[in-house]
């Protein structure tokens, strides 16, 4: 197995990490899990720099990686909805939006077509991460950065559903 598929694992398991962090009841549980949240990031980038590099891109990572990535997040907006952090709404949105990516992928996946990331998700993700930090220090401005991240998230959507239906088109 190579070093960005470990580092990619890590962050699957950091998942359920993240989720006992949060709900562990201890004063500091939102910074403890913030910090794993955190360290999940580290080992995304980690994980995309060394495979580049390198030249270790696999198929396992280019299909596991970004579900690492949209499972997580998930799980974050899923335990910040369940304290009333954020709504709820903000949840479904983007696991909606995330399902619909996923789908897609796979779809592409079994035609040998792969969409690398664009600058776009890669900002709606940057984004995400820093209203996820500062929801730490201020619960206000961090909830209206995560819905800036989430109308960039949809932005991004948009795109990758146009290069979809183009590859599409191009298939037939």
């Amino acid at each position: 197995m190579s070093i960005p598929n470990i580092l990619t694992l890590i962050r699957f398991l950091l998942i359920p990490v993240f989720y006992i962090t949060f709900f562990s009841g201890r004063d500091n549980a939102l910074v403890l899990s913030i910090i794993v949240f955190f360290t999940a990031g580290i080992t995304d980038v980690l994980d995309g720099y060394i495979a580049r590099k390198y030249n270790m891109i696999t198929k396992w990572g280019i299909v596991l990686d970004p579900l690492a990535d949209k499972l997580m997040s998930i799980m974050v907006l899923y335990c910040l909805s369940r304290v009333n952090i954020i709504p709820t709404w903000v949840l479904i949105v983007f696991s909606i939006k995330e399902g619909f990516m996923i789908a897609g992928g796979v779809k592409l996946i079994r035609s040998h077509v792969v969409i690398p990331a664009k600058y776009y998700g890669k900002y709606a993700t940057l984004l995400f991460y820093i209203s996820i930090g500062i929801i730490i220090f201020n619960e206000i401005a961090g909830t209206y950065l995560i819905y800036a991240s989430i109308l960039m998230a949809v932005f991004a959507f948009i795109k990758y559903l146009s290069s979809f239906i183009n590859i599409l088109r191009e298939q037939k």
